[in-house]
This record gives C-alpha cells, structure tokens and sequence, in this order.
C-alpha cells in the first residue's frame, strides 16, 4: 500500500493503520481485492522464493521486454486466448518481443463456460505456435457468473472437469508439454479440490500465503500480487514467484543446471511440498 502523507504528525497514525491491515490479513476467509499499491508488500514471504515472473496481455500496453528482463523478472505468461473467438490482441507481438529479448514466456487461455470446449482448443491451437522452447501452454478457469452479461452460469462441476480434461488432453498432445491450469480460490474449492491432481497447478491468492487459501494442494506458479511494478511495463501487472531453487527452475525449463538436487526442497514459507518438475513437461 503506498499513501502520500505531507506532515509527519500523519505518518504515525498512516503506519498504524497499515498494521492493523497486515494484522487483519491473516485472519480474512474469503478473497478481496487489495487496495491501490503493491499487494506483494502484504506477503513478504513471496519474495523469498528466487524466480519470478510476470503474467501480461493487452493491458499492460507496450513492453519494453529487454528492460523486464534486465530487471530480473525470470518468466512471462502472455494471454493468447479467450473462449473460440477473441484473440489478445498483443499477443503475437508480446510473444515475438519477448523472445527476442531473452525471457521465457507461454501462452495462456482463459476458459469460457458458454462456448463449446472444441471451438476453444481449435481457436487456441490456430493462435499460439508450437515452439518447443516455449514455456507449458496454461488453461485459464474461473468463475466469472453473475460478472459476465453474455455469460452469466455456472456449469455443473463433472461437466466443468469434463471439459477441462478435454482441452488439457488436447493441448498436451498437440504442443508436447503436460500444461498447466490456473486458478481463484473460488474456482478451486468448487471444482478443483482433489481433482487433476496429475497437472501443475498455477495459483493466485494475493493476501494470504498458497496454504492458506489452497491446504495442502501442490502448486507450481503463485501469483502473489496483480500491483506489482515492474521496469519495462507501464502501470500494474501481476507478479508470480515459482515453487522451487534455481536448479529446480533450470529442469522445469529444460535449461543447464548447476547442480542436480537429489530431492525438491519443500516451499519455505507455504509448508508445502514443491511439485517435482519431471514429468510435466516434454524434454528437449
């Protein structure tokens, strides 16, 4: 949270207020939306993991990819996709400029319960190369309901994970990389809980830490803030750390490691046990 404060007879009263909100943190059930400023002040935690990496799509404009890279940003996720029709669209220059700058990136579709889940693996499968360097391609499901004027449901849960095998199954065969799902908290519980337990799971909670909001469920991507800045990107943009070392992020990429760590240490912080990467993405 960033407050502008002109007289320090202010400051004391502003710095008390912030830590009442940390304190309160901790204590919230349900998802809210934090307030203007960086939420990754909330967690600091999330900062002791050593990669992290930016989602982005056509909101965050022009990128300067060199400089997202020069600041240390790992990864980016770039949406490519919505429902069977609607294409980001900066998607292909974000995916070419971001390459050409040195920075892993996938591609990301957001799932629409409205549409039928073929139209939606064939419109991904037209818009987002095959490129075998490229990061696992992520499936994007969530509840929108009562948000969404053209769609405003929720499917029943055995056709939402019918449908979602579907595409997981399809994208996997067509780009050769077990993918990812990303996910809401609300989502989660609803549908997710003890269910595709065989894919990497990308998780977003952005006032509390993964095993608050997720138990003991593995999970591959943390999306701790949707405030972060980032030199290069003009505005907010989400900011994710990823659940492992160095070493761990090197095999995950199919990149040289250092070293070979004979077991994956568990998350620090999360207390939970960081998702092996073999076996979730095809070897180059």
């Amino acid at each position: 949270m960033v407050i502008s404060v002109r007289k320090k007879a202010k400051q004391s009263l502003v710095f008390g207020l912030m830590a009442a909100l940390l304190a309160a943190c901790s204590t919230v059930t349900t998802e809210k939306l934090p307030k203007p400023g960086s939420s990754a002040a909330m967690i600091p935690t999330a900062q002791t993991y050593a990669v992290h990496g930016v989602d982005v799509s056509r909101y965050q404009g022009q990128i300067d990819w060199r400089q997202v890279r020069a600041s240390g940003t790992r990864f980016a996720y770039i949406k490519a996709t919505e429902g069977g029709d609607h294409a980001d669209e900066n998607f292909a220059l974000h995916w070419m400029a971001a390459h050409d700058a040195g920075v892993p990136r996938g591609a990301y579709h957001f799932y629409y319960w409205c549409r039928p889940v073929q139209d939606q693996i064939k419109w991904f499968f037209r818009n987002v190369p095959v490129e075998r360097q490229a990061l696992p391609p992520v499936l994007d499901v969530e509840w929108y309901g009562a948000a969404s004027e053209k769609c405003p449901i929720k499917v029943p849960k055995a056709q939402a994970l019918a449908n979602i095998r579907t595409f997981l199954h399809a994208v996997e065969k067509h780009y050769g990389k077990r993918p990812m799902i990303y996910t809401s908290i609300d989502f989660y519980r609803d549908i997710l809980v003890g269910e595709l337990l065989e894919y990497p799971l990308w998780v977003r909670t952005v006032n509390a830490e993964p095993h608050e909001r997720y138990g003991d469920r593995r999970w591959m991507l943390w999306q701790y803030t949707d405030m972060g800045r980032v030199p290069g990107i003009k505005g907010n943009v989400d900011r994710n750390a990823f659940a492992g070392s160095e070493d761990d992020w090197a095999r995950f990429t199919g990149q040289p490691m250092t070293r070979v760590a004979e077991a994956v240490p568990v998350a620090p912080v999360a207390n939970i046990p960081v998702p092996r990467p073999k076996g979730l993405i095809a070897r180059n």
